[in-house]
């Protein structure tokens, strides 16, 4: 007996607490709950226990204070934390640092794991994303053909926008839910005339909603070519299938707004179009008229041989500007007359007769535009012609053509003969040339002075 090692109790606790502390790492133990106590102090004491065995627990105050759950009695539970051991008591125990429903714990990890993957491949980026048509025709819609998205979704498509929607009938929770859901992906991206697809599904459990986070769905939405809105429960809730779809939507009745368009919005903007090219007209052809009174103001005022150049030089300009404005103003009514068919093809039936009267009467101010152009612009040239004929007839040389001359010395005219001297070099300007001549002798007229 003298040759063997004899350990105390409290030294053999003291290496198992030792072994375990240092070896063993965090875990997760997955058990139900037992014996539940939540002490005054905050603390949490319990059991884990499974048929074979039983393990105690400590769930401290400041690890349980973002508990989203209240535990209870047999609620299956998975708890992390560390395993330790009381030297006292010869006991070990579960330091809790943190518990998650056993269910609800799975779903997490795997929706986690999936979105990591899918992620990293790429499908989440936002260069695959395409826009959604901005006048879609006909809607795919794969939802449950009994539940109040449907519903809400076609009420709010009624009242919108005239279109046509398919529904291609699914079930939206339960183990065959994802092969159906993507299946009619499939069915409505392979149709030729179907412009949008809708995925959705009104509110539900982590559970109910599970379904949505499927691996093949996900590459079924992301292979597709029809652009996908997903609408999958509530704005709080967030599926795989919302991150690969090019649009998510917080909920079905967002999803049919974000579809299609308001016909009392597009309507707005028909009318505000017209007002719009209305005064435009009116105002360029008011800002022409203004500018031939100026011009012909401007006439009066000046000088006849530079008047003539200027004006000539101005009209021909204002003439320039008025037909280049109304070409402007023709291409702007073609551009506008192009978006009101696209919009009129768009709205069908119920919008054809409302759309071709505002085209006719878009037209019918086309004609009276162009008509009002021309009529300003025959005016001008009439009225330009007038004033050349003015101010030829009041040129000083149209006197020459009546035997009078023009006796200039230098730059200056001479009008009296008492701007002369013998000896004066002057220029004689007739009808058919001219002649220099040297004053030899003045006489003054009497009465001349006057």
């Amino acid at each position: 007996m003298d040759d063997l090692i004899v350990f105390s109790v409290f030294e053999i606790t003291r290496h198992l607490r030792q072994v375990v502390e240092t070896q063993i790492e965090a875990l997760y133990v997955r058990g139900e709950i037992s014996n539940y106590t939540r002490h005054s102090s905050g603390h949490i004491y319990f059991n884990l226990t499974d048929p074979n065995a039983t393990l105690r627990c400590t769930f401290f105050k400041p690890a349980n204070f973002g508990l989203t759950f209240e535990p209870e009695e047999g609620m299956e539970v998975i708890c992390h934390g560390k395993l330790t051991v009381y030297e006292k008591g010869g006991s070990y125990n579960l330091n809790v640092k943190n518990m998650e429903l056993a269910g609800k714990g799975d779903l997490a990890r795997q929706f986690e794991l999936l979105k990591q993957k899918l992620q990293e491949e790429g499908l989440f980026a936002s260069k695959h994303k395409q826009e959604l048509p901005r006048f879609p025709k006909r809607i795919g819609i794969v939802t449950s053909p009994t539940g109040a998205a449907l519903q809400d979704i076609l009420n709010i498509l009624r009242r919108r926008w005239p279109v046509e929607v398919l529904v291609y009938p699914s079930l939206v929770q339960g183990n065959e839910a994802p092969r159906q859901l993507a299946e009619g992906i499939q069915y409505l991206d392979s149709s030729e005339e179907v412009d949008l697809i809708i995925l959705t599904r009104g509110g539900g459990s982590q559970e109910d909603l599970f379904c949505f986070n499927d691996e093949a769905l996900a590459r079924s939405i992301f292979a597709a070519r029809t652009p996908i809105i997903s609408a999958v429960g509530h704005e709080i809730d967030f599926s795989i299938a919302d991150f690969v779809a090019d649009v998510r939507a917080p909920t079905p009745s967002a999803a049919a707004e974000l579809a299609v368009p308001d016909k009392k919005d597009i309507l707005g903007y028909l009318n505000s179009l017209g007002t719009h090219l209305r005064t435009s007209g009116q105002g360029r052809l008011e800002y022409a008229k203004r500018l031939l009174g100026n011009l012909a103001l401007n006439l009066e005022r000046e000088h006849p041989e530079r008047a003539w150049q200027s004006m000539q030089q101005r009209v021909d300009s204002a003439a320039l500007d008025l037909v280049r404005s109304s070409s402007r103003f023709q291409a702007g009514l073609r551009q506008a007359q192009t978006r009101m068919n696209q919009a009129q093809s768009s709205m069908q039936n119920r919008m054809d007769q409302a759309v071709t009267d505002f085209g006719r009467h878009l037209e019918t101010l086309a004609q009276k535009i162009d008509l009002a152009s021309a009529e300003r612009l025959r005016d001008s040239q009439i009225r330009l012609e007038k004033a050349e004929l003015k101010l030829r007839a009041l040129s000083p040389f149209k006197v020459l053509d009546r035997g009078f001359s023009l006796i200039t010395r230098g730059e200056r005219i001479i009008t009296s003969a008492q701007d002369l001297k013998a000896g004066d070099k002057l220029n004689l300007r007739l009808k058919d040339g001219s002649a220099d001549a040297r004053v030899e002798n003045v006489t003054i007229t009497k009465g001349s002075d006057a």
